[in-house]
């Protein structure tokens, strides 16, 4: 088992866009923080700054690409890597109608030759990790006869990580939604590819949504990636560095989180964003706590008025800074 373990929050399109990103990095100072998916023809000739743009705390911070055009994709990786990137990770799991149409994402699945050269022109492209994020397998494919041929030639083109979502994706039957909760998960699986590959990096995906479930996979494997379930209860980042790293335990300073997404507030805000851009990510800090329900209400209403400033976190922390603050 090699000993460079980490943890990571999954790339969700239409939610880890920068704005999240800075927020979770708030909260947890160890592990990956990673884009959305980008498709490489976007990067290619679309807004970059836009597109790619991203703050320094971020870091480490893993770009992960969309696309299945090996020269397209180690041109969009090399840059993303002149943009700062620690990463490049290939999508090869995306189970959505968009990368469909497209061929890619886990439609390549299907085609590891193609994947094979698309992980071998991007490590040529860039000087950083290449990395890829798969499935077990798709539709009728069998996972324990199609995953062991795709690690091996993933292994071969060079790819520095593989992380596994430990569920087959059904392209046909199944919509994105079902397919991050329908199909079994097969741990197990994902635990003897790591066990076939002990000198590579093998995460483990899908399904994680507690500290205790992350610290049992890593008896395992080298990473977790947790998606949804940091997403909806961000909190739980908060645990990542004493419960997986070894860092001293320390209780969320709830004040100095307010007070450094407001100042990120007001600076985007002066950008030209608005409000609600920044504080849809952070509806579900409180869930579980008094005061909670009111918290998201001021968010999901005040926050998408016009004119709507700062001033709206300060009034939803106050919503349950009596339960859930500290003195």
């Amino acid at each position: 088992m090699r000993d460079d373990r980490r943890f990571a929050v999954a790339p969700m399109i239409d939610w880890t866009d920068r704005h999240c990103r800075y927020f979770h990095r708030q909260l947890m100072r160890s592990g990956q923080v990673y884009t959305e998916m980008i498709v490489a023809d976007a990067v290619l000739r679309g807004d970059r700054g836009r597109l790619l743009g991203f703050d320094p705390i971020e870091h480490p911070v893993v770009l992960q690409l969309g696309g299945s055009d090996a020269e397209k994709l180690a041109e969009a990786a090399a840059i993303g890597a002149a943009f700062g990137y620690d990463e490049i990770n290939l999508n090869v799991g995306c189970p959505s109608d968009r990368v469909q149409s497209g061929t890619f994402g886990a439609c390549l699945m299907r085609t590891p030759d193609v994947v094979e050269r698309a992980v071998a022109a991007m490590k040529t492209a860039v000087k950083i990790s290449v990395t890829v994020k798969c499935r077990i397998g798709v539709d009728d494919q069998e996972p324990r006869d199609v995953l062991p041929d795709f690690l091996d030639r993933m292994v071969g083109a060079g790819a520095d990580a593989v992380w596994i979502h430990a569920r087959k994706a059904w392209l046909n039957g199944l919509s994105p939604k079902e397919n991050r909760t329908i199909p079994p998960l097969d741990y197990p699986l994902v635990y003897d590819m790591k066990a076939r590959h002990p000198d590579v990096f093998i995460g483990i995906n899908g399904g994680i949504v507690t500290m205790d479930e992350a610290v049992s996979h890593l008896e395992h494997v080298d990473g977790v990636m947790m998606g949804r379930a940091a997403y909806q209860t961000p909190a739980v980042l908060a645990e990542v560095g004493h419960r997986l790293f070894g860092d001293k335990e320390q209780p969320i300073d709830w004040r100095a989180l307010r007070d450094r997404m407001m100042e990120y507030a007001a600076g985007e805000l002066a950008k030209g964003a608005r409000l609600s851009q920044v504080t849809r990510h952070m509806v579900g800090l409180f869930n579980g706590h008094s005061g909670a329900r009111r918290y998201r209400q001021i968010l999901s209403t005040e926050a998408t008025r016009p004119g709507a400033g700062p001033e709206v976190i300060e009034r939803a922390f106050e919503a349950v800074e009596l339960e859930a603050q500290p003195a």
